[in-house]
């Protein structure tokens, strides 16, 4: 009786929102397939397009999952895990963020029945990290290396990794065409792993096909002053000068005060800010160099001064440009113009500046160092030029990954439905509970080509089918069969070229694995309430700034 009569304790300040236990854990679950459920149509070579508007009246079309789940303002704390996934994946590797999102979902909907009838989420975990491995150990078994084959046939499987990508993006009619440019824009950078040294500059108009690749640098011509243009527009195997200094007339800054006893000397001031300029130029006509770039302003007096003396510049340069010019050209940037020495100086082939489209183009070919690229796409409409963009994004990182981890699998889900039936062949050695659990992940990653079915408009069950009968044969040849997008049916991937980097599945399952045992092991959430503390002080703050205080010392009327 005295037990009962105790008073309850409070832990959580008032207003908390508490919820727990397997409600809490199914309603995560819920919420993660119903994120699944709007990317999963995006996915594969037939895979629709989301439009997104947002409050500022943006519009994006995309296909990219890991785009489309950073535009979805996702406010349940248990979904957002699914934007991280998308996230890292596509930093990670790049493409594949369809997939780990909808794998995750599938995961947490396989799970869903066993936590239902009262199965502890850390059976399921503990089973679900050992499939995980399992699966991986067989990506990396059936994985084709495609190291040691020619520059000129290591190209054209390279080409197949890009083409596959593009197949499922806006630009998949146009594949071939940009699975091309890719491949050299990502062999124009050799080893090196920065990304940014491959530019991808946005011109409206024309069609996809006017798109080109720069073997070196290209950017849109910068403000320019009078008496550009005088300047030449083309040079063969010019001297470039890159500079970080201001090359205009400016008087003494910073409140200074010069005190003159004699009016006559005021001139001798004047003069002396010219000579100073004029000093600078001097300077930069001797290095030699034909090409001018700062990525500060270089104003009409030395634009006009550079002119007369057949010298091509350029006044604020990005600062990405810039350094990839350097790169390109093998020049380094300077910040004062003394003692300008050939080693600093950059060059190229040819210079020239160029009309594409309505802009026009400051174009560098041919650099010796080689390692930079830049591609200039053409399109129609400007959400057209950022999904080709992104598309092309995919594209890179793809191939960069297969040039590192030169190892592919099939497409099109044949490694999918191969991981799945080792594991239901695996699951049945296994007594327990784990068999079951063990299962479901296999049947999870069927996903993947039931979802290409569905999204090209075939049957999906008639197409798993022949799949799994295909995949079951003893004789271990149709490892590699997978959905067949233009008819149908079943075709062998890796014999269509359908490929994509192992890393690519590998680092999918991983990810989706890491979510969906990460999401199992919550079982409550707490939702602390706004303190009160902070309300008070936010409208104190508005009423002080609103005129609602009367400031000290101010006399009363």
């Amino acid at each position: 009786m005295a037990s009962m009569m105790q008073p309850q304790i409070i832990l959580l300040k008032e207003g908390t929102d508490t919820s727990q236990g397997k409600a809490q854990l199914l309603s995560n679950i819920n919420a993660c397939t119903a994120v699944g459920d709007v990317v999963r149509t995006t996915l594969g070579p037939r895979g629709m397009d989301k439009l997104i508007h947002d409050d500022k009246g943006s519009v994006t079309i995309s296909n990219d999952g890991a785009t489309i789940m950073k535009l979805l303002d996702i406010i349940h704390p248990a979904a957002k895990i699914l934007v991280d996934i998308a996230k890292s994946q596509d930093s990670e590797v790049g493409d594949g963020t369809t997939t780990v999102v909808l794998l995750t979902a599938e995961f947490l909907k396989e799970a869903k029945p066993f936590i239902e009838d009262g199965v502890h989420a850390q059976n399921l975990i503990r089973s679900y990290r050992t499939a995980c491995t399992l699966a991986i150990a067989k990506v990396k078994e059936l994985a084709v290396s495609i190291e040691g084959k020619s520059v000129e046939e290591k190209k054209g499987l390279l080409a197949k990794c890009a083409a596959t990508t593009l197949s499922s993006k806006l630009i998949g009619g146009e594949k071939e065409f940009f699975a091309t440019m890719v491949v050299d824009a990502v062999m124009a950078i050799g080893h090196d792993d920065r990304l940014n040294l491959i530019g991808i500059k946005k011109v409206p108009g024309g069609n996809m096909r006017d798109s080109f690749l720069v073997d070196g640098v290209a950017f849109k011509k910068t403000f320019s002053y009078a008496g550009f243009e005088q300047q030449p527009k083309k040079f063969v195997n010019p001297k470039i000068l890159l500079l970080n200094i201001e090359l205009e007339l400016k008087s003494e800054k910073e409140n200074a005060e010069i005190r003159l006893s004699d009016p006559s000397q005021y001139q001798s001031i004047v003069d002396a800010e010219w000579n100073i300029i004029y000093d600078k130029l001097d300077k930069c006509v001797e290095s030699g160099a034909k090409v001018v770039l700062s990525r500060l302003a270089i104003g009409d007096l030395a634009t006009q001064y550079f002119a007369d003396r057949d010298i091509f510049c350029a006044g604020r340069v990005a600062e990405e440009d810039l350094n990839r010019v350097a790169a390109a050209a093998g020049g380094t940037v300077q910040t004062s113009v003394n003692n300008i020495i050939d080693e600093v100086l950059g060059t190229c082939e040819i210079f020239e500046e160029k009309q594409v489209g309505g802009e026009r183009f400051n174009i560098f070919s041919g650099c010796p160092s080689g390692r930079t690229a830049t591609i200039v796409l053409r399109g129609g409409a400007d959400q057209f030029i950022e999904e080709a963009e992104r598309s092309l994004h995919d594209a890179i990182m793809i191939v960069r990954r297969a040039v590192k981890n030169s190892t592919v699998v099939p497409g099109g889900g044949a490694i999918d439905m191969e991981i799945s039936k080792y594991l239901r062949q695996h699951s049945r050695t296994i007594a327990g509970k784990s068999q079951l659990f063990i299962n479901s992940y296999a049947k999870a990653l069927e996903v993947i080509p039931r979802q290409l079915c569905d999204n090209a408009g075939f049957d999906a069950t008639d197409v798993l089918n022949k799949l799994r009968q295909k995949h079951a044969m003893q004789s271990g040849e149709g490892a590699s069969y997978g959905v067949d997008i233009n008819t149908g049916g079943i075709a062998d991937s890796f014999a269509n070229f359908v490929w994509e980097p192992a890393v690519v599945k590998i680092n999918a399952i991983n990810a989706a694995t890491e979510a969906a045992c990460l999401i199992l092991s919550v079982d409550e959430t707490v939702k602390n309430p706004k303190s009160e503390s902070a309300q008070g002080d936010a409208a104190g703050a508005m009423g002080r700034g609103r005129g609602g205080g009367r400031g000290r010392g101010m006399r009363r009327r």
